[in-house]
């Protein structure tokens, strides 16, 4: 058997027996990314509403700088939340730095801007076509926010799976705020590039098999139910 053989039918193995190593590395993944997922629909969404509907000085610079921070690089990231939580920095007294929790903070920042930006667009389009009627209806400002986002509820499931990928496949942030501290910070991306600097291509190829299938599964189920939903409440 060749050495690539060798090491696929080592990573299928490692998955089959469902080892505790690859198990716990891809809970906390998880963990992770959910939470900044979560982070990211409760602070992006909203924001991304009230920039289409708001109608303030400065509006168009906002859309312009929540577009241009889709492409912000993760290292800048983490070494600004790196200072922010090191002992010498602002929050250091709260002792996050190399923990989940600062991973969930850098995650957070990285996908609040892309599903703001996302969000946007998508409530810009339809508030174009409601805004008369929303206004002949005596709706506030807020009430057209947040029954825009309502009615748009399907098509963000977009903006929520275009975090959720970002979050998970993301590594230098994590890397540099977390630690890839083994049983405690070590997620599936910073585990695959450790892994394969160190030769373990086994241990790399099956957290990737992981993760490729479960972003793969997260959008069947959306796209599922998206169309289920839009075929019974229309």
């Amino acid at each position: 058997m060749s050495a690539f053989a060798a090491t696929f039918s080592d990573a299928i193995s490692l998955l089959a027996t469902f080892d505790h190593t690859v198990a716990e590395i891809v809970v906390l993944s998880l963990q992770v990314s959910g939470g900044a997922v979560l982070l990211g629909t409760l602070i992006g969404l909203p924001l991304g509403a009230c920039i289409a509907v708001g109608r303030f000085p400065g509006k168009n610079t906002l859309s312009v700088l929540v577009n241009g921070l889709m492409g912000l690089p993760s290292v800048v990231v983490g070494v600004v939340v790196y200072l922010l939580l090191s002992r010498s920095g602002p929050f250091g007294g709260f002792g996050l730095l190399y923990t989940p929790l600062a991973m969930v903070i850098a995650q957070s920042l990285l996908v609040i801007p892309l599903m703001a930006a996302i969000t946007r667009q998508v409530v810009e389009d339809v508030w174009q076509r409601y805004a008369e009627e929303l206004q002949l209806m005596r709706f506030s400002w807020w009430d057209s926010v947040t029954t825009l986002l309502y009615d748009c509820r399907h098509s963000l499931l977009v903006a929520v799976l275009a975090g959720l990928g970002r979050a998970m496949s993301e590594v230098g942030a994590v890397m540099i705020v977390g630690g890839n501290i083994d049983r405690a910070t070590r997620v599936m991306t910073t585990a695959i590039a450790l892994e394969t600097s160190k030769g373990d291509l086994a241990l790399a190829i099956a957290l990737g098999v992981v993760l490729i299938v479960i972003i793969l599964a997260l959008n069947a189920l959306a796209f599922v139910l998206r169309h289920w939903a839009m075929r019974r409440y229309g």
